[in-house]
């Protein structure tokens, strides 16, 4: 059974890190990174994490847990100790390299600390070989990190701290049983953190059977009204798709998140969008790790309008500068409504969250507009402007050189073979990514087939390369 924490004796965010019982190394790196004051979740959850308790956090992407339960795992470790004491398990690749990273930046107050990250997509070798040379923290996926323990590269003895991140998409992947085989290979002794952005049944399940008895940190994201500006809008269920499209037509955001609760739905959707003249993409479970890498990379980079996506394929993603989100299904539950919409309007940026709703959704936007202590804003889609029926233009286009990080790329290579020999400038280039076989980089629209032909008939790194636009 869970013990809850009322919403009073939540921490305020804001509070100092100065105030939490860190080693003094710990302190100095967190001053060094600019770490001043805690996040809501890193309030909440790191004093009963640092007490010892096992925890079930409400947390998202983009909220500082990451840090929250780093620095809780990092309090615990021996450096001196080559065997891994600490384990985390990330539903994808993506998800666990950012979290490696992290946990890397803020282990910098001790000399050696190894993060190694064990996840599907590449090969077994390389991993087996690091784990050989002794790991402290391991990061990785639930399938792969299976495959290790089974072929017995990977000893747990040690562990003493068992993070499960974005525990609900796990589950939505289909991961249960490989969590259930991991922490059963764990030792009994152990704290366990599991955080999770929603709480569906699963979740209690895994508790009960993994973690004893843990404290709950459960709090309601809360979005600033002046700047995510929400408006629902009235639509006959068969014209919802159609709808996107004024909508996109009237507001003109450069990207957009379009939230649709099937699959079936997010493949309609793209066509109308394409057979509009959209630059669209979708997101969803059908699609290989490569293809969701490419896809992601291109939205990234500003060359892609719209991505439109189930949930599960959506959570953990974390995507700068997102202008609008379109819910073109309105979800039943009000706290993944709250989530989708919190995409939007980041930092010092606003965003709009615009709900397609027919009338059999009436119950649903009543329940997000009491769990959002707000009136829902109507509006018609009549009032809609769509100018001249231009179609949005994405400002970048994605290229796609063969070649990453097996032939040693880096982004200065690339940024170097476009403002040197090809005669680009810095402001025409983009987001430069380096991947395993590829690397990608966002150009200028307007340069996109020059830099192709020059990029070709020049060199990266003193060798030729094979250059292609990616374009949906």
């Amino acid at each position: 059974m869970t013990e809850a924490i009322p919403p009073s004796s939540v921490p305020a965010a804001g509070r100092s890190f100065k105030e939490l019982p860190l080693p003094p190394g710990i302190h100095a790196t967190l001053q060094q990174l600019g770490y001043l004051s805690m996040t809501p979740i890193q309030a909440a959850s790191l004093p009963l994490a640092l007490a010892g308790h096992d925890l079930i956090a409400q947390a998202k992407t983009g909220s500082g847990k990451t840090a929250a339960f780093a620095l809780a795992l990092l309090t615990k470790l021996n450096p001196r100790r080559f065997a891994v004491q600490a384990m985390v398990l990330c539903p994808t690749r993506e998800l666990a390299d950012q979290v490696t990273q992290e946990i890397r930046r803020l282990a910098r107050f001790a000399d050696n600390i190894k993060v190694v990250a064990l996840c599907g997509g590449t090969t077994m070798r390389p991993q087996m070989a690091s784990l050989e040379h002794g790991a402290h923290i391991v990061v990785g996926t639930p399938g792969r990190i299976m495959d290790h323990l089974e072929r017995g590269s990977l000893d747990l003895q040690a562990l003493n701290t068992l993070v499960l991140d974005e525990a609900d998409r796990m589950l939505d992947m289909g991961f249960y049983d490989a969590i259930a085989y991991v922490a059963k290979h764990c030792p009994v002794e152990r704290q366990t953190l599991l955080f999770s952005a929603t709480f569906p049944e699963g979740i209690a399940r895994l508790a009960r059977q993994f973690l004893r008895q843990p404290q709950e940190v459960k709090l309601l994201e809360q979005h600033e009204g002046t700047k995510i500006r929400q408006r629902f809008y009235e639509v006959k269920h068969e014209e919802r798709l159609q709808a996107v499209g004024l909508l996109l037509k009237h507001y003109r955001p450069v990207s957009t998140l379009a939230f649709c609760n099937t699959k079936q739905q997010c493949r309609d959707l793209l066509d109308v969008l394409h057979a509009q003249g959209f630059h669209a993409l979708a997101l969803h479970g059908d699609l290989e790790q490569r293809e969701r890498d490419q896809v992601l990379i291109q939205f990234a980079n500003r060359s892609c309008s719209v991505l439109v996506a189930t949930d599960v394929a959506a959570r953990g993603l974390d995507i700068a500068q997102l202008e609008a989100v379109i819910n073109v299904d309105v979800t039943p539950d009000p706290e993944i409504h709250i989530h989708r919409i919190g995409r939007t309007g980041r930092a010092d940026q606003e965003g709009w969250a615009l709900s397609l709703c027919s009338k059999s959704d009436q119950r649903r936007v009543a329940n997000i507009a009491q769990m959002m202590g707000s009136e829902p804003e109507w509006h018609e889609l009549s009032e809609l402007q769509t100018g001249d029926d231009a179609a949005l233009v994405p400002p970048m286009v994605t290229l796609q050189i063969l070649g990453g990080r097996k032939e040693k790329i880096r982004p200065g290579d690339v940024l170097g073979a476009l403002t040197g020999a090809a005669g680009f400038t810095r402001e025409q280039v983009g987001k430069i990514t380096v991947t395993e076989q590829s690397t990608y980089v966002a150009v200028a629209r307007d340069i996109a087939s020059e830099a192709v032909r020059k990029l070709s008939a020049g060199k990266v790194k003193g060798k030729t390369v094979k250059v292609r636009a990616l374009e949906d």
